[in-house]
């Protein structure tokens, strides 16, 4: 008899740079150290997937859920009708994510979206980014300097506001406010349609959307994955992801 494995496996998006003239992709040890720790098996997926449709498809079909991760590259800005170039951009992430995304909203496959994979969740689905937040009028900070020690760029920075009766709210326990850390210098615009808008700002910056009609597809602004072990919230959020894909599994198994 063969061992049987439950432990679901999530894929995770790969970011790619530049590293003194070599290509390199990867993901932050802390994405998938939470996946871990919550009982999910990362696998890393690469960009070059997006140019071998069968082959990412093969890859895709073993998954259990996808996670779309933060990142320091922003999402090129023609993908919702804006002009102009990106300077951060990553286009072959763009690609992956957005593949992702598809898959998984028509199989209905648990998806969890963090900072850069909130604003990728949005914009698959019709909605738009605001490019740079200093430019709003009476909004709040929402990134910390990038030269402080991470300790302090991971502090928690303003509260937000869960909305009642939504999938956050449930995983939460509550629709309490919740403190949390901010390290992003874009933000939601408007969502698309199919989106429900999970929780805001102080200022009503959208800080959490879900899919609507989708057993379980939260994104969020935030970032939960920094030391969840230290967080009963982000544990939460973890335990509810990993919950979901192990369901999906069990569902999918003959």
């Amino acid at each position: 008899m063969g061992i049987i494995f439950n432990n679901p496996l999530i894929g995770v998006a790969m970011c790619q740079i530049n590293h003194n003239g070599h290509l390199t992709q990867s993901v932050h040890n802390k994405y998938l150290t939470a996946i871990t720790q919550a009982g999910g098996v990362p696998l890393a997926l690469p960009q070059q997937l997006c140019a071998t449709p069968h082959l990412l498809e093969q890859a895709l079909a073993m998954l259990d859920g996808v996670m779309l991760t933060g990142s320091t590259s922003n999402i090129e800005p023609w993908h919702y009708g804006e002009a102009g170039s990106e300077p951060h951009a990553d286009p072959g992430r763009d690609r992956l994510a957005f593949a992702l995304i598809t898959w998984a909203t028509s199989r209905r496959m648990p998806l969890f979206g963090i900072c850069r994979g909130m604003q990728e969740l949005v914009v698959a689905n019709g909605g738009a980014l605001c490019r740079d937040l200093e430019r709003r009028k009476n909004g709040l900070t929402h990134h910390a300097e990038a030269t402080r020690p991470l300790s302090e760029q991971y502090a928690p920075a303003h509260d937000i506001f869960p909305e009642a009766h939504g999938l956050l709210a449930s995983l939460l326990g509550g629709d309490a406010i919740l403190a949390v850390n901010s390290l992003h210098h874009q933000g939601i615009r408007e969502t698309g349609p199919q989106l429900r808008v999970e929780a805001r700002a102080p200022d009503g910056l959208i800080e959490a959307v879900s899919l609507r009609h989708h057993p379980f597809a939260l994104a969020v602004q935030w970032h939960p994955e920094w030391q969840p072990e230290q967080n009963d919230a982000s544990r939460a959020l973890f335990a509810g992801f990993i919950h979901a894909a192990r369901h999906y599994h069990e569902e999918k198994s003959p």
